[in-house]
């Protein structure tokens, strides 16, 4: 083998892992971003719509479980129950995701604060909840949501 033979192979190789990387950040770093939105999404709206399906028991709890710092019981209730919901369905469409997952970050930080008999299971649950809110934060919502199309959509045209 000679050295032309050799770098030829190279740059074959370099080629096809440019192609790969491409296809990659194509089809399944959005599936990636959209997979991060609806996992955190699902586990805060399900919480939120267990709190809505028996409001009785939500006030209980955060008048007696729930220790949620500069709230009263009932805005607390209120406003944690439409951060899980409003939120989470901002994250599922992909909709000002940005702020909805920051808003969602928010929630995740003071149910950590809040419920002092907290799991290291659960604990470990909402580090992963964060950290996958944190990435949609920093990194976007990805091309499989509202916001990349209507960016795409509403852009406006050059002045020609």
């Amino acid at each position: 083998m000679n050295c032309d033979h050799l770098r030829q192979c190279a740059c074959r190789l370099f080629g096809l892992s440019l192609v790969a990387r491409d296809s990659a950040q194509r089809w399944l770093t959005p599936l990636l971003d959209l997979g991060f939105r609806l996992f955190v999404a699902s586990a805060f709206l399900r919480s939120g719509w267990l709190k809505l399906s028996d409001w009785d028991n939500t006030l209980e709890l955060f008048r007696y479980v729930y220790q949620v710092p500069v709230m009263p019981p009932l805005l607390a209730a209120i406003s944690g129950t439409a951060g899980e919901v409003g939120f989470s369905l901002l994250l599922i469409a992909g909709l000002a995701t940005r702020l909805g997952a920051l808003g969602l970050f928010g929630v995740n930080v003071m149910a950590v604060l809040s419920f002092p008999d907290l799991s290291e299971l659960g604990l470990q649950d909402h580090v992963l909840w964060g950290t996958m809110l944190a990435v949609t934060v920093l990194h976007g919502p990805g091309k499989l949501s509202l916001d990349h199309w209507l960016t795409h959509r509403c852009k406006p045209h050059d002045a020609a």
